[in-house]
């Protein structure tokens, strides 16, 4: 049976942080980094049904959405050798390997709407990454493995499905438009605590 109650523990502190600093960007990476990280140290919590892989594409699954969408969390999915197009995130964004590892190239984008190719890093489990318009946003990303999937949890200053967004062009630095919403159309039910109120009557 999955720990579902990391997960909820996880929600109640991130909203009492983000109740707390409002859009204090450096507070919510300093301490929601602390949080993520403490997520992602633990491979026992995340349902079967957002860790599945596609055959053609990633995943992305809504776990959770602050009900005034000051935050989001989401499960990213990558099967071997899938990747990202080149795109930004317009919010703030930690991003903490769970399973597997992943490829971060960076970018960054001239006055003239030129792009340029900046340094690559992998991401581990248990380590956080952040994005942002003020610490980097332009980003491509994908699963460093090339035998098995590899899954990290997003979590976004905003309902990040719903966010109006851009994809690049890597060789001409065109933009496009785009709005990634979400694999399914549910979200899974980390909330049902009858059966353990019942055990303890």
């Amino acid at each position: 049976m999955k720990n579902q109650s990391r997960f909820r523990q996880f929600i109640a502190d991130f909203t009492r942080l983000v109740e707390r600093s409002g859009q204090d960007e450096p507070a919510i990476f300093e301490r929601g980094g602390k949080l993520l990280a403490a997520l992602v140290a633990h491979d026992d919590w995340l349902p079967d049904e957002c860790a599945g892989p596609h055959p053609d594409h990633y995943q992305q699954y809504l776990l959770h959405c602050d009900p005034l969408e000051r935050f989001s969390v989401v499960s990213f999915v990558w099967g071997p050798g899938q990747k990202t197009p080149v795109h930004d995130h317009t919010v703030w964004g930690m991003i903490g390997m769970l399973r597997g590892a992943e490829m971060c190239h960076e970018y960054s984008r001239a006055a003239s709407g030129a792009l340029a190719a900046g340094p690559s890093h992998k991401i581990m489990p248990g380590e956080i990454d952040r994005v942002s318009p003020t610490v980097g946003d332009i980003h491509r990303v994908a699963n460093a493995l090339a035998d098995r999937p590899s899954i990290s949890i997003h979590v976004y200053g905003a309902n990040i499905g719903a966010v109006a967004r851009h994809i690049y062009d890597p060789a001409t630095g065109a933009v496009k438009n785009f709005v990634s919403g979400y694999s399914v159309s549910s979200m899974p039910n980390f909330w049902d605590r009858s059966a353990e109120v019942r055990a303890a009557l």
